[in-house]
């Protein structure tokens, strides 16, 4: 059996928030419940560590969207937030499915890069904190 308390776990977690961010799929919340679940003490870590490589996955998607040439139309759900609501939208990034579109959407519409990762850091550490708080606490 894996375990998941040691820096492979958490190497594990990187890797598997960085993927959950991207097109690819992945489950993160699910490496992170396990990394919470074999080492509680390392829950804020753990945390930060999923918040990270989430938020990079995040940011490479985005930068995969600034790849589109600006003549291209995209159409979509995604792009109509982003131009509503600029940065703030990528709050949602963490959204499956949802969060990738608009990190893309994002990169295409040239929002800029600080407050875009900020926005999906601050979305991505809130989910976070809840999924290691609900693992803990299970």
């Amino acid at each position: 059996m894996f375990d998941w308390s040691g820096e492979t776990g958490l190497a594990a977690l990187f890797a598997a928030a960085f993927v959950s961010a991207t097109f690819l799929p992945a489950n993160s919340e699910l490496v992170l419940a396990a990394v919470v679940r074999a080492a509680p003490t390392s829950a804020a870590l753990a945390v930060a560590i999923a918040t990270l490589g989430n938020t990079l996955g995040g940011l490479t998607t985005y930068a995969l969207g600034r790849l589109v040439p600006e003549r291209t139309v995209p159409r979509g759900r995604a792009i109509e937030l982003v131009r509503r609501y600029g940065a703030a939208a990528l709050l949602l990034s963490w959204v499956p499915i949802v969060g990738d579109a608009l990190c893309a959407a994002a990169g295409w519409l040239r929002v800029r890069a600080v407050p875009a990762a900020l926005a999906m850091a601050a979305g991505k550490l809130a989910r976070y904190v809840v999924v290691a708080y609900a693992a803990a606490a299970w």
